[in-house]
């Protein structure tokens, strides 16, 4: 889930890597002691984090849920998917409609190394190392192109990822380039971290840009998410805090988060 050019095809734990920062906070292993250091260095900043993590997750899992089985899409790509957990995006597509078809993106080389491994046995499924900074490059790659019929709705996602993108490198302009390669009726999920604080989003963009030697972006505030949606239908309830993104009462009252929120919703292609 971090973006900085070139893709590298090193594993190197001894520098804080987002993926793996994200693994801790959702209770997994793939993690070492330099992104768990950082992690809780945030936790003093932004106590909620961990809670912003799970929500974002149960974000996705929602969304998947709802485009399979509401809108009948059978072609996911999971852009800046970061390493497995439970519940992955094919897991939860495939239980649904055994014929889904998903490819996960990301340029990090553990999620690839991973991800591999884990669906070598899944021949509906693949993942690859490119860039989000390089639609055209991720649109055009062969596993892409082999799995996905793309005259056919295809559901892109950008979830928990756009914050990776730094100001300079256009994130508005990179969803309008993803946006450009679906065809009408085709799905862009899309959510960022943002706070109306402004002393939030200094102090933790400045963290984690050192903290990850610039493999950062910006924590950025919503009316700038809302501008990634232009000229897509967007679904209710609309562009919101993912928690309350078509929230199931069933599972128990939301959890919330108070420096930040993971804000987003999902549009379609017209």
């Amino acid at each position: 889930m971090s973006y900085h050019a070139p893709l590298s095809h090193t594993i190197d734990v001894t520098r804080p890597s987002v993926a793996r920062m994200y693994n801790y906070y959702l209770g997994g292993k793939d993690n070492y002691p330099a992104d768990r250091q950082v992690c809780e260095r945030l936790l003093e900043h932004a106590p909620s984090t961990q809670i912003l993590a799970i929500n974002s997750r149960r974000f996705l899992q929602r969304l998947i849920r709802c485009l399979a089985l509401e809108h009948g899409v059978r072609q996911f790509l999971d852009i800046g998917a970061g390493l497995p957990t439970q519940d992955n995006v094919h897991e939860i597509a495939q239980r649904h409609a055994a014929d889904a078809r998903i490819v996960y993106v990301d340029n990090d080389p553990m999620v690839l190394a991973y991800g591999r491994a884990l669906l070598e046995d899944n021949d509906h499924t693949a993942v690859i190392q490119a860039d989000l900074r390089d639609p055209e490059a991720i649109w055009d790659h062969p596993r892409v192109t082999d799995l996905f019929d793309l005259n056919k709705p295809v559901a892109a996602l950008c979830v928990s990822v756009l914050h990776c993108i730094p100001d300079e490198d256009a994130p508005g302009e990179l969803v309008r380039r993803t946006a450009a390669r679906l065809c009408p009726g085709s799905f862009l999920a899309v959510s960022q971290l943002v706070s109306e604080n402004a002393m939030i989003r200094r102090v933790i963009t400045g963290l984690m840009r050192d903290s990850t030697a610039g493999n950062w972006g910006a924590v950025r505030c919503s009316r700038e998410v809302d501008g990634f949606f232009a000229g897509l239908d967007i679904l209710a309830p609309g562009l919101v805090d993912v928690s309350a993104w078509r929230a199931d009462p069933r599972f128990g009252p939301r959890p919330r988060t108070r420096e930040w929120i993971e804000y987003g919703g999902v549009g379609r292609v017209r």
